[in-house]
């Protein structure tokens, strides 16, 4: 069970978090994290067990605890914003092969807005938070 949690933690992360592993790359090891995090909801997966849940809901639930401060993903978000808005660039970005980085970068770019507006799951659909988020974009491609 602990080796399957990483390995979809792992996944998580490469979907949705990519901002997330390049950092640990260059701080801790991305090891260390899957399995700090993984320990931390053993317990949680222990007790299902013991109430007789299935294994796919045992799964699903740690995953869900696993993954609850990284979500709503500031990476799809961004991601989703530049092809909605900027399609001709996220176009090119693509074939080039450097969507991933320059999302990545506009993340980084656009932080300061993420935390002014407190970035969660509650105000995902926030439209000024999203109009921050365009004219930060747009900003970044201006550079």
């Amino acid at each position: 069970m602990q080796e399957l949690l990483k390995e979809k933690l792992r996944a998580y992360l490469v979907s949705h978090n990519p901002d997330l592993l390049l950092k640990l790359q260059g701080n801790i090891s991305i090891t260390n994290y899957l399995n700090d995090k993984v320990v931390g909801v053993l317990p949680m997966a222990q007790q299902l067990l013991e109430e007789g849940r299935p294994g796919y809901v045992i799964e699903e639930l740690c995953l869900n605890a696993l993954t609850e401060d990284l979500r709503p993903s500031k990476f799809n978000y961004i991601q989703q914003v530049l092809e909605d808005e900027f399609p001709e660039e996220y176009q090119k970005f693509k074939e080039a092969g450097v969507l991933t980085y320059e999302t990545m970068n506009m993340v980084e770019a656009c932080a300061s807005l993420f935390e002014s507006y407190a970035f969660n799951e509650a105000n995902e659909g926030n439209r000024f938070l999203r109009y921050a988020i365009i004219a930060g974009v747009h900003d970044y491609l201006l550079d």
